[in-house]
Order: C-alpha cells, then sequence, then structure tokens
C-alpha cells in the first residue's frame, strides 16, 4: 500500500471536515468527488451551489453528500461577522468591512469556519498564491503555542526509491520562509520533526543541508547551515538531526561513510531541510517532475488548526492527497 493510501485509511477512521473554498476550480470539483466517493473526508464547498453543480455536472463527476455554504445566504453569517470584528477589531477591523470580507473574499471564510469550530481544517492554494492562503490563516487562527516560526513543507513519496523511510520524506522549507535565519532553520527542523513523526509514523532523521559536508567548503552560506546545527542541539537535543551534509552524503550509506564518518544521520535522513527557499522548491520540483514522485503540499505548520496550501500547479489527486493528510492533522489536533 502506498503512503497516501496509508493515510487515506487512517483518515477513514475518524472522519473530519474540511472547506475547500476555490469552487470555481475544477480540479476542486473532480477532487472532492473523489474524496466523497472514498471517503476520505467531509467537505464544505463555498460559493454558489447552483454554479458548483453545474460545472459538476459539465465534468460528469458526483459531489452527491457535499455541503454548499454561499456565504450570500449563510445562516451563520452574522455569527461569522462578529467573530472576524472580534478577531481584528484591533488591527482595524470593522464590522461593515468583515461582512465585506466575508462576502468577497472565499479563504477568509473558509478560515473562519474553522475558527468557528464548524470545520477542522481548510485547503486551498490551486488557483492563489501562498499568501492569499497563509495571511487570514495567521491573522485568524493564529499561530499554535509553542510555534515560534511558521513554516511549509512537501510529503515527498519517491516509488521504488531505497532512501528516506521507505522512500518517503518531508522537505523543508519548500514553500514559504524565503532565507531563514540560523535560528529559523533549527525551528524548522524541531516543527518538520514533528510533522514527520505524525504524518508518517516513523523516527526523524533529520539532514541540514548545503554544498558543504563538514567543512568541505568556507562560505557564509554554509556557516549559516552550521550554526543551525549548533543551536538545534542546543535547543532541541531529542532530535536525531546532523550537518552541515551535501544531499549525497544525507543519502546514500556509501557516500556517508566517505564524507562524514560517525555520523547517525548521514546516509539515514528522511527529513531534508534546505537552506532556503530557492533550494527546497527547485529540490521538491525535480524529485516530483524527473523522480516521478508523489509531492502533497505545500503543508503548512505550526498554525492553531490545519490550514494547508497546494501548488497552483497541482492536479486533482494532489488535492485528494492534501485533504487526506489535512484530516489527518485533525485528527491530531
Amino acid at each position: 500500500m502506498s503512503y497516501i493510501d496509508l493515510m487515506k485509511e487512517k483518515a477513514r477512521q475518524d472522519i473530519k471536515t474540511i472547506v475547500l473554498p476555490e469552487t470555481n476550480d475544477k480540479r476542486t470539483l473532480i477532487a472532492t468527488a473523489q474524496i466523497l466517493k472514498e471517503g476520505i473526508a467531509d467537505i464544505i464547498m463555498v460559493g454558489d451551489e447552483e454554479k458548483i453543480m453545474d460545472g459538476a455536472r459539465w465534468l460528469e463527476v458526483e459531489l452527491d453528500g457535499v455541503k454548499v455554504v454561499n456565504p450570500k445566504c449563510c445562516d451563520k453569517f452574522e455569527e461569522y461577522a462578529d467573530l472576524l470584528y472580534e478577531t481584528r477589531k484591533a488591527k482595524g477591523m470593522t464590522p461593515e468591512k468583515a461582512r465585506e470580507t466575508l462576502l468577497n473574499d472565499y479563504l477568509t471564510f473558509g478560515i473562519v469556519m474553522v475558527k468557528a469550530g464548524d470545520a477542522d481544517g481548510m485547503v486551498a492554494g490551486a488557483c492563489h498564491a501562498t499568501a492569499d492562503t497563509l495571511r487570514p490563516a495567521l491573522q485568524i487562527l493564529k499561530t499554535a503555542a509553542g510555534t515560534k516560526l511558521v513554516s511549509a513543507f512537501f510529503i515527498v513519496d519517491v516509488p521504488d526509491c531505497e532512501y528516506g523511510y521507505n522512500g518517503t520524506f518531508l522537505f523543508a522549507d519548500c514553500g514559504l520562509n524565503q532565507d531563514p535565519t540560523a535560528e529559523e532553520l533549527a525551528a524548522i527542523a524541531s516543527s518538520s520533526a514533528k510533522s514527520f513523526q505524525s504524518l508518517v509514523g516513523a523516527k526523524p532523521v533529520i539532514a541540514m543541508l548545503s554544498h558543504s559536508t563538514k567543512g568541505s567548503a568556507k562560505h557564509a552560506l554554509v556557516d549559516k547551515v552550521v550554526e543551525a546545527v549548533e543551536i538545534a542541539h542546543t535547543e532541541y537535543p531529542q532530535l536525531t538531526l546532523d550537518g552541515e551534509l551535501q544531499l549525497d552524503a544525507a543519502l546514500v550509506p556509501g557516500v556517508a561513510k566517505s564524507k562524514a564518518p560517525g555520523s547517525e544521520v548521514a546516509g539515514k535522513a528522511n527529513v531534508l531541510i534546505f537552506p532556503n527557499l530557492d533550494c527546497g522548491n527547485i529540490g521538491y520540483k525535480l524529485v516530483q517532475r524527473l523522480g516521478k514522485a508523489e509531492a502533497y503540499g505545500p503543508m503548512l505548520q505550526g498554525i492553531a488548526k490545519p490550514v494547508n496550501d497546494l501548488s497552483r500547479g497541482c492536479s486533482w489527486q494532489d488535492i485528494v492527497g492534501v485533504v487526506a493528510l489535512t484530516a489527518v492533522q485533525a485528527q491530531l489536533a
């Protein structure tokens, strides 16, 4: 059974309700039909029910069992508007602006539903930038207790792969923090370890990646990763973490023996922490497109309730997978 099939099975054990606000996107409609067919989650779609059902008929998919909430005629609209106002009034929100926002911004409407407890999580980003998804989540749901930094990761499942945990990896940060400091890299490593443990169910073995292994190159970029490793060892001593490591040293046992002898991580890593967003974004897309891997995300870690982003290049199958993972996150919240 593939990794994502295992997550779907886990999602079915305790059905959660996930909001999908991008109802004008055909991938969302196709994904919703599949999610309902497989019994992965209950789905709330935000928008005009007639238009949504017309789109489903045109695509020849069934949306039996879906709940559609139209902000224009929602019986809880005033309750949601009050909640948004109370949450954001210190930042200049007015009751009038709250109503206008909820009528016109389906992503914010979905986040408010999660805040109100009427949904367990939200997935968006198929046709919105990451900032559009993240901004209302941070403003309304806030960060989880004890979180230093919200970051993004992908679960990457590589077919016929001898590395990682049966070919499954966590890549971070691949979608949010552009040039994290050493302290932020250490925090990303800590959050990623928790995410890997909860979503994969295996011990996280964390490699802090660089173009250098154990001093083979000298540069400020290398120094940042070295410092991040030192901070992580001090602040998160429970983590199995090492660096700086080149990718081959992190994954391949034979290379690890040569480049990083004695490392408890080298040759065994399943959580890969990239030094910046360029590396992370390019890295996951190379593995996805050339290695034929399934890449689910960018998932967000550090928000009080599960809200996850999608790549705008995602397929409907990707949406199904991220909804399954979001449902599992909600089970653990």
